[in-house]
């Protein structure tokens, strides 16, 4: 099931390839663009024509609005182990959170100050989304970091059911969150009703959450409009093995990654090729079990990689390399490994810690970069949910220090008019 890739060979990091989705990205992009032209210039009549044509759902215009008391009754239609497993992670979110901020300063000279404000967000929409499963995790995710950082207003889409109801667990999740403005409405377009309004959806200043390439592509159009994270791709897991890593445990790993569906990574890296071979044998079984085990098996033959380096230095490089969504270290003495990661979403150490515990409660977030974008980008935080204004004051002796340097610059550039608006406050124009 595992594609063997042998790098033992080569000094450079091994090459993981992706799975690429089949080449359909232009008609897809003119039909979100489609979409997403139509909400702007007709608002909620698109929002419940697409909801019809796209996803069988019917629905008025004053009916895209879950009512506020559902989201509140929410916590009770729902087992009370779930609403724990809720309050646990928001706690645990909101520690991680409260600790990401950046902070305001201003350095006071005695005829200068310079510094930088920090400002929160008015509004931001966070995407749940739907198709395969309900996501409350999701809304937990990305609602506690924004509510830490001062956010105003938090509003939630997601996709409804056929009927037009909107799944309990995800209300309840609003519910613990603090939001009662819930709109049940899934896709482009209801990335283009948050950005852009209609007369039922009040538009946001940042859109967050994952979704899926029609979502992606939204954001996209919509970005520059608003804000909006980072794209979501499929699920990647890199697995870095060595001395101490269970082949079982392994292939339940590598099987967790595999069930969220197609055109996902679910890399193994190991310096041990016994160890590859007890992981391969080991996921007959995983994927028997599975109740979806038809689907899991199709995305370990697309995407699932058994890669042999030569030691754990070469493993560690080719993950780097690589810069996966998860990156989980099986091998002793894992922790002191920690200073050499230099490029994952988040980093599971050791063999006791799970991705799916990071994914819900470990107080990490689980909006994290895809696709390599973990190289230059970080999953979801609370820093993403607010602005740094720079700030600058003069008194006349620091203006007559600088004028010197200002008009250097200016006349280098070519901008003659900032040299005479630095002279006009000195009387020198």
């Amino acid at each position: 099931m595992l594609e063997i890739v042998d790098g033992r060979g080569q000094e450079t990091p091994v090459h993981i390839a992706r799975p690429r989705a089949p080449r359909r990205a232009t008609s897809a992009e003119e039909a979100v663009r489609q979409i997403v032209d139509s909400v702007r210039l007709r608002g909620d009549a698109a929002v419940v024509e697409h909801a019809l044509r796209l996803d069988g759902v019917r629905l008025r215009p004053d009916e895209l609005r879950v009512d506020p008391d559902a989201v509140v009754k929410a916590r009770a239609l729902v087992r009370p182990e779930l609403v724990d497993a809720l309050e646990v992670m928001a706690e645990r979110v909101r520690a991680t959170s409260e600790r990401q901020l950046p902070q305001p300063w201003i350095d006071r000279r005695p005829d200068e100050l310079v510094g930088e404000l920090v400002r929160p967000l008015r509004r931001v929409g966070v995407y749940a989304p739907g198709g395969r499963a309900a996501y409350p995790s999701t809304v937990i995710m990305a609602a506690i970091p924004a509510r830490v950082a001062g956010v105003g207003t938090i509003a939630v889409a997601t996709p409804p059911r056929p009927d037009g109801s909107v799944p309990e667990s995800v209300l309840a999740a609003c519910a613990v969150a603090g939001i009662d403005e819930v709109y049940r409405v899934g896709g482009a377009q209801a990335i283009a009703a948050l950005a852009y309004g209609t007369e039922h959806v009040r538009p946001v200043e940042k859109v967050v959450g994952p979704g899926n390439q029609f979502v992606t592509l939204a954001k996209r159009l919509v970005a520059g409009w608003v804000g909006t994270d980072a794209d979501a791709g499929p699920a990647e897991v890199a697995i870095v093995a060595g001395e101490g890593a269970s082949p079982d445990v392994l292939a339940a790993d590598l099987v967790a990654g595999a069930e969220q569906g197609p055109l996902g990574t679910h890399a193994l890296i190991t310096w041990i090729p016994a160890l590859a071979d007890a992981v391969c044998a080991a996921l007959e079984h995983e994927v028997l079990v599975h109740p979806r085990g038809d689907d899991v098996e199709s995305a370990l033959v697309e995407g699932g990689r058994a890669v042999l380096v030569r030691d754990m230095r070469h493993a560690l490089d080719t993950a780097n390399s690589f810069a996966p969504e998860h990156l989980q270290l099986s091998f002793d003495g894992a922790r002191d490994a920690l200073p050499d990661v230099r490029s994952a979403g988040a980093v599971f150490v050791g063999p006791l810690t799970p991705v799916a515990v990071g994914d819900y409660v470990g107080g990490t977030n689980h909006v994290l970069p895809t696709g390599g974008a973990a190289r230059f980008s970080s999953g979801l935080g609370a820093s993403d949910f607010v602005k740094r204004i720079y700030v600058s004051g003069l008194e006349r002796t620091a203006l007559e220090r600088m004028a010197p340097h200002v008009e250097a610059l200016a006349e280098a550039e070519g901008l003659p008019g900032r040299a005479r608006a630095l002279r006009a406050r000195l009387g020198d124009a």
